[in-house]
């Protein structure tokens, strides 16, 4: 078998031949064949709250979620989900007709792009974006077009006026990704509201992506694009306990929307996991109603994380952009004399011990992202000390 058939056709849907292994995979594996400091995939290397892991294995024990849980998902997660809409952000969701439980955030980008788009419709996204909305948009038949963040005095933003250049008659949907991986920028009031305007303007639906929206730093506000006029009725927003609770591996996510947008993507959804993660729905129920003092103990503790990687960052010799949320660093390797972040990441275990992520993994225009590299920071601090003190041998 040679790969291919006796027609010569590819085995691998031609929408998807561009994405192969995943950049993740490849450095991680690097990571452990080189007894390197993995600074690349975005996983913290501790578990969250205890109290909210007893819960998962209460919920085992009592056989809760042991056997398929309803399709939109747990009751109690539903309305817990809906109460911290509600608490967080005064958004009004009904539990039972405007919730929608998914493996993870990236069911829910998988779910709404391929429930929303039609081949040929064009899906304006912020550049650089996550692996997997590139991947979702093909799958769906649709076409990317990338509007680039570019930095400016320090940090990325993004040019207004090229998001509105971007839209077209064949536009369907714009997808935002707010706080941004991997860039950090957290989109401000006015930057949303004129993402609203035009949305309202173009009559365009937005999936936003808000799974980092606990972790915003240095007095930076997360603002979910559905709190603006005109654009509840508009916005497929999706949630994740993973970023706000330290479960990754647990993959619970949501989606909150109208009646009718969540009956649509809960329409993919179902031929993708159909359900997943029972147990756990009931243990990130009783997350979510943790006490404020969790989330704001959690944010601090990320900052202060943040602060010591961006140090020592800065010690060895990289050019580094401001976090405003994530748990990602994009730094600038041309002052350390590279312009190839795929080479500098490939070398980067050899020469120091630490491993990171090439930024054009995440751009179509991979000339844009060619000098950039993401590091994460949910990590200890003593190991962030010890990545920071390998990395100045690149000084």
């Amino acid at each position: 078998m040679t790969g291919m058939t006796s027609s010569e056709r590819p085995l691998l849907n031609r929408r998807l031949a561009e994405f192969g292994t995943t950049i993740f995979a490849e450095m991680s594996a690097l990571a452990l064949s080189t007894g390197s400091i993995n600074l690349g995939q975005g996983f913290p290397d501790t578990d969250g709250p205890e109290e909210v892991r007893e819960a998962a294995v209460r919920a085992l024990r009592e056989g809760h979620g042991n056997q398929y849980p309803p399709g939109p998902g747990v009751p109690e997660l539903r309305t817990a989900i809906a109460a911290h809409q509600q608490r967080r952000y005064g958004l009004s969701y009904d539990p039972d007709a405007e919730v929608l439980v998914t493996a993870g955030a990236t069911e829910a980008i998988a779910a709404a792009l391929l429930a929303l788009l039609e081949p040929g419709d064009e899906v304006v996204a912020l550049e650089p974006y996550y692996d997997s909305y590139a991947a979702s948009i093909a799958m769906a038949g649709g076409t990317r077009v990338p509007v680039t963040l570019r930095p400016d005095a320090g940090a990325f933003r993004l040019d207004l006026d090229e998001l509105r250049a971007a839209v077209t008659p064949r536009t369907r949907l714009l997808l935002i990704n707010t706080p941004h991986n991997p860039t950090g920028t957290v989109l401000t009031r006015a930057e949303l509201t004129a993402v609203a305007e035009l949305a309202v303007e173009r009559d365009l639906l937005v999936v936003t992506d808000e799974v980092y929206e606990h972790l915003v730093y240095d007095g930076a506000e997360h603002i979910p694009l559905a709190t603006l006029p005109g654009m509840r009725e508009r916005t497929v927003t999706i949630g994740s306990a993973g970023k706000t609770f330290s479960f990754t591996g647990w993959k619970v996510g949501w989606v909150t929307s109208t009646p009718e947008l969540v009956t649509a993507v809960r329409s993919a959804k179902q031929f993708l996991t159909y359900v997943a993660s029972g147990p756990f729905q009931y243990a990130v129920a009783e997350a979510l109603a943790l006490p404020d003092a969790y989330f704001e103990t959690f944010r601090r503790d990320m900052q202060t994380k943040r602060d010591i990687l961006a140090a020592g960052l800065t010690e060895a010799g990289f050019e580094v952009y401001d976090t405003a949320g994530t748990y990602f660093i994009t730094t600038d390797i041309r002052p350390l004399g590279e312009s190839d972040g795929f080479a500098f990441c490939r070398s980067l275990p050899e020469r120091a011990g630490v491993v990171a992520i090439p930024n054009a993994v995440f751009y179509d225009h991979r000339e844009a992202g060619a000098p950039f590299v993401r590091f994460a920071f949910c990590k200890r601090a003593e190991v962030l000390k010890e990545a920071a003190e390998r990395l100045r041998q690149l000084s």
